[in-house]
């Protein structure tokens, strides 16, 4: 009761006029030679044991919160599932193994498991072949049924449908549906070396030698393109690469996902000695089918870790379909109503919320950033603050804030998530004073220059990591 009733006088608090709604000096200097208006901000900064905040500026705004929705996800899915959750990927067949030789099918059914690797795919089909398992007769069969989501097109969101992250949600999520490349300058021709083996597809390599120095953007100086042949795919590489680049590793996904695991699961079946005579395709996995090899994922606190300090979309949205997987299938909708009704259990009605994928990569999401506070305040009085602080990146040390604040009094004191998008930036979190006082930190800008925005938001974080308990407060100014 006494939480519910702090959280009610916190967001009534939050209408109140005038209350704290104006922004640090450093902040507004910041965001005026970024062209940023204070009104496209929304900013809440408040101690985790005080039932007020410091600043509150546009806190009921409901705003576009890019990746620093994964916060809510995230959160949701360590308190509803728990830190030791894990998925299953099995493999299954529908008639005993004779003399080394499977006359039926064999079936790899999915969980949803947010990052079963190349490894771990080589592990499982290596339990196959430990247990007598030479030869496929059948087919290799897929089973994704674990989720129900529509088909989607790769380039919708930003037209550039190879970036992995772009990849959609899958039951039977293969290696981030993903290939590998390594780039490397010789004799004036980049060399081209696939990581990733993938039976069927074959790499044209048309780079020429770039000028100059090596630019961020040295991605979108290569262009690729998946060309369907009689006996697979060709990816054609065009562009130019920098040798002054050195080597670098390029990941792309231009595969489907029937294309990407059939060339996957081919390779690595043929590397361990293995034969298969027929196709790999989609299906389900037949009542009375024997259960024969597994592989167990590392816990949910470690996905939590990767989705949050390096902004994971793909498996952030694995692990929001999961929260929906109460009643198989799973659907968005259900993963939406399913945290929604834990956020009313711990009394936090979010009204302005809109959710979608729970990764942030949409144009639709909206939260508050009061309402993201509450969340975050909520999280701290939780048993699970540990791991779900730790999930954070650390400014100046590592994740998305690695190169963020490396020299300031902010260096190492925080723990915040990141979120960019166009027209995006957002940031909130955990942040130290100079006497060690914990706040709830949550920055959201939408605006076209919203990418400006990365001085402002390191100007609070400074602000914070500069207060001392005893003292003044800063003064905060208007726009």
């Amino acid at each position: 009761m006494l939480t519910k009733f702090l959280a009610a006088l916190a967001l009534g608090a939050y209408s109140l006029t005038g209350l704290a709604d104006g922004l640090p000096p450093t902040v507004l200097k910041a965001l005026k030679a970024a062209q940023i208006p204070a009104a496209n901000v929304a900013i809440v900064v408040q101690p985790v044991d005080a039932s007020l905040p410091l600043v509150a500026h546009h806190a009921t705004l409901a705003m576009n919160p890019a990746s620093t929705m994964k916060l809510l996800t995230t959160y949701a899915a360590l308190d509803l599932l728990g830190p030791a959750w894990t998925w299953k990927t099995t493999a299954w067949i529908d008639g005993a193994p004779s003399d080394g030789r499977l006359a039926g099918n064999l079936y790899l059914k999915g969980s949803g498991d947010p990052h079963f690797a190349i490894e771990h795919l080589s592990a499982l089909l290596r339990q196959l072949r430990v247990r007598g398992i030479n030869h496929i007769a059948g087919d290799v069969v897929l089973d994704r049924t674990v989720f129900s989501v529509p088909a989607s097109a790769p380039g919708a969101f930003d037209d550039k449908p190879m970036r992995p992250y772009n990849v959609g949600p899958d039951g039977l999520l293969v290696n981030f549906r993903a290939l590998s490349f390594t780039l490397q300058p010789d004799n004036g021709k980049p060399r081209l070396l696939m990581e990733t083996p993938s039976d069927g597809l074959t790499i044209d390599n048309r780079l020429r030698a770039g000028d100059g120095a090596c630019s961020s953007d040295w991605k979108d100086l290569i262009a690729v393109r998946l060309l369907p042949e009689n006996n697979g795919n060709r990816l054609e590489f065009t562009g130019s690469y920098s040798a002054l680049c050195g080597e670098k590793t390029l990941n792309l996904a231009p595969l489907p996902a029937d294309a990407q695991a059939s060339g996957l699961i081919r390779s690595l079946w043929r590397e361990l000695g293995g034969t298969l005579g027929g196709q790999v395709r989609d299906g389900i996995v037949p009542l009375g089918s024997k259960l024969i090899a597994r592989h167990e994922s590392a816990p949910l606190a470690d996905a939590v870790r990767e989705i949050n300090k390096f902004s994971n979309n793909v498996m952030a949205r694995q692990v929001f379909l999961t929260l929906g997987n109460e009643s198989a299938p799973a659907t968005a909708e259900r993963s939406q109503q399913r945290i929604t009704g834990w956020l009313s259990s711990r009394g936090l009605r979010f009204a302005e919320l809109q959710l979608e994928n729970g990764s942030g990569l949409s144009r639709n999401e909206r939260i508050s950033a009061g309402n993201l506070n509450r969340l975050l305040l909520d999280a701290w009085n939780n048993p699970l603050m540990p791991e779900f602080v730790s999930s954070l990146p650390i400014v100046g040390l590592d994740g998305t804030m690695k190169k963020r604040l490396t020299a300031s009094e902010a260096s190492g004191r925080a723990h915040i998530k990141t979120g960019t998008l166009d027209g995006v930036k957002a940031a909130a979190g955990y942040a130290l004073d100079a006497q060690g006082r914990h706040y709830v930190v949550t920055f959201l800008i939408n605006h076209p220059r919203a990418q400006a925005g990365s001085a402002a938001i390191d100007a609070l974080l400074l602000w914070v990591a500069q207060r001392r308990v005893g003292e003044k407060p800063p003064e905060l100014l208007n726009e």
